[in-house]
């Protein structure tokens, strides 16, 4: 990613500042900046204009996808709104674990009571459900997936044309191996969002997942550049695919980064020391076990590698990584 663009926004009393600049990440110099100073009366009004002004003054072309997402409708409830967001910062941030799962669900539920036909909260739910299926931190996190697909069902009922309900579908369908149903979702949100994140990183996880990681790699990337606040996460998503593509000494360099910024991972972990065992690192291997197991004292490999939607070769591979360091 060679240039940044920044949108600092200062808030006084009915008025609003939106300072918007480019910056060029290799040597941090500013390459262009404008100021735009408007009323707060209409808020999403301001969302919607001031993205289209930049884009005009960087002669950037918006696909009409990106243009409706930007005139979308203001939502019936404003506390509601504000609700999702402040559910989806807490969902995303740095720190995810039962407590944090358990505060964003309770906010994404009072939106919920506040507009009982928000697609956004209900995709919000699903995607924070599918974090606690994945993470197993409730006491019913089979029952959490079931719910998923329910909440990004409700979602995509409400608006088939919120792009989180189709991407909250796809990941489900991801961890039914339905690749083909997954495929259609990632592609429904990519039409109505090109710029998705989490569409591109799920392309990704659908091509590692079925056989073609190699392919996955750029896709990931592109997630990566897309969003790179979320860059940990999908570092995990990379480091599978390198280790899936027989390209250990890679996927051990990306999931060591990730346990760098997420020092409490133990997926990560346990994809590692897998990946050690590849590389004839046994004794790193097993220090990197060791932590992990100080980290999450109940967690189960093969619990773990029964969840993930892998071929059974795929799955063999991670396996055969950890015997290969004595840890199997």
């Amino acid at each position: 990613m060679r240039r940044v663009l920044e949108r600092p926004i200062r808030c006084r009393g009915q008025r609003v500042r939106i300072t918007a600049q480019l910056t060029d990440a290799t040597s941090a110099s500013h390459l262009w900046a404008e100021r735009h100073d408007r009323d707060l009366t209409d808020t999403f009004a301001v969302q919607g204009e001031v993205p289209t002004h930049i884009a005009g003054a960087l002669k950037a072309t918006l696909s009409p996808a990106e243009k409706a997402r930007l005139v979308e409708k203001e939502p019936s409830n404003i506390v509601a709104y504000d609700c999702v967001l402040r559910g989806r910062e807490i969902m995303l941030g740095k720190e995810k674990n039962r407590e944090t799962f358990e505060e964003a669900v309770t906010f994404f539920k009072k939106a919920l009571e506040l507009d009982a036909n928000y697609s956004q909260a209900y995709a919000s739910l699903g995607f924070a459900y599918m974090f606690d299926y994945q993470n197993r931190w409730s006491d019913d996190p089979d029952g959490s997936f079931k719910l998923a697909k329910e909440y990004a069902q409700k979602a995509i009922e409400n608006d088939p044309n919120e792009p989180m309900a189709h991407g909250v579908a796809a990941l489900t369908a991801i961890f039914e191996r339905d690749f083909e149903r997954a495929q259609a979702e990632v592609d429904r949100t990519l039409a109505l969002n090109p710029s998705s994140a989490l569409a591109h990183n799920l392309l990704g996880t659908i091509r590692s997942y079925s056989g073609r990681p190699l392919e996955a790699i750029p896709a990931i990337e592109q997630a990566m550049r897309l969003d790179p606040a979320f860059r940990p996460q999908f570092l995990h998503f990379l480091g599978i695919a390198y280790l899936l593509a027989g390209k250990y000494e890679t996927a051990a360099a990306m999931l060591r980064q990730r346990i760098l910024l997420v020092p409490n991972t133990d997926f990560s972990r346990a994809v590692l020391a897998a990946t050690l065992g590849h590389l004839g690192e046994n004794e790193e291997a097993r220090r990197v076990w060791t932590e992990l197991m100080k980290i999450n004292p109940k967690f189960s490999f093969s619990a773990y590698i029964g969840r993930q939607p892998m071929l059974p070769e795929d799955a063999e591979r991670v396996v055969a990584g950890l015997a290969k360091a004595g840890l199997s």
